[in-house]
């Protein structure tokens, strides 16, 4: 039931389908595959980010805090998360004052508790009081899909299946929060509307069924990864005999999950073909 190996794309997944068994290739940790992320790739976004906040000016710490006046601050956890987008909290800072020194004390994928300290940051205090707002939510909401991420995969552990995440993300955030995902050990969807062929109902309604669908995409060209969304368990059979690469339950109750998974399983050719629920 696994849709693809623990914190990797589909992307990556194709690519692993062109060695000799793909099913060899399932079951990999998160500590197995790299998560690549360069927080310097948001050095165009950061400024955007920082404007926005920033206004005609941060009034209150122009009157406020005297020029030249440094300061240090620690960035501490409130409760039990998993760390995520701490160097990127620590590249937020550096349009506004290139001198502020931020040292990392727990990295991305780290599970932290109630008092420990991520981080200490010195600067200048305009600075400091000008850019942590942003950088803040960035931190904390990388570090929120991590930590529910590592929930669910944990809830699942030994069951053979994983978590994967959505398209449904934050505009302009699509590739922090797809590698929030992915540090909290879950796996990523869809990227994008032109990774794969993804047949949602309403595409299914306009073509007049599931195997008119299905077979219209074929005739289009060369398609490299085709998912199937259905229903019930009706849509489900029919989509099966169709041997798409994946098949996406949507809105199905527990027990028609289950229900589901006793088709898959019913079809001996069918039994390893990835199958993803969605509430």
């Amino acid at each position: 039931m696994s849709a693809c190996a623990p914190g990797i794309t589909i992307s990556e997944e194709l690519r692993l389908r062109d060695r000799a068994n793909i099913t060899d290739e399932l079951g990999f940790s998160l500590g197995d595959m790299p998560v690549p992320f360069d927080p310097t790739s948001y050095h165009e976004a950061l400024p955007r980010f920082l404007a926005e906040d920033l206004g005609s000016g941060d009034i209150t710490t122009t009157l406020l805090v005297p020029g030249g006046r440094r300061a240090r601050g620690a960035l501490v956890a409130e409760g039990q998360l998993v760390l995520a987008g701490v160097e990127l909290f620590a590249e937020v800072f550096h349009p506004l004052d290139p001198s502020i020194n931020v040292q990392l004390h727990h990295k991305d994928g780290e599970e932290l508790h109630h008092g420990d300290v991520a981080a200490w940051i010195t600067g200048p205090a305009s600075a400091l009081l000008t850019g942590e707002r942003v950088a803040l939510y960035l931190l904390q909401r990388l570090s929120g899909i991590a930590t529910v991420t590592r929930q669910y995969v944990r809830a699942v552990a030994g069951t053979g299946a994983c978590i994967v995440d959505t398209r449904k993300t934050t505009p302009g955030l699509r590739d922090l929060e797809k590698y929030a995902v992915r540090i909290g050990g879950g796996c990523n969807h869809r990227r994008d509307l032109g990774e794969a062929v993804l047949i949602k109902d309403n595409h299914i309604r306009v073509a007049g069924g599931v195997r008119p669908a299905f077979e219209a995409v074929p005739a289009a060209g060369k398609v490299v990864w085709i998912e199937m969304e259905v229903t019930n368990l009706q849509e489900l059979r029919e989509a099966v005999a169709l041997k798409p690469d994946m098949v996406l339950l949507d809105n199905m109750t527990p027990a028609e999950v289950r229900q589901a998974v006793g088709v898959l399983r019913a079809r001996e050719t069918f039994e390893r073909r990835p199958l993803v629920g969605s509430p």
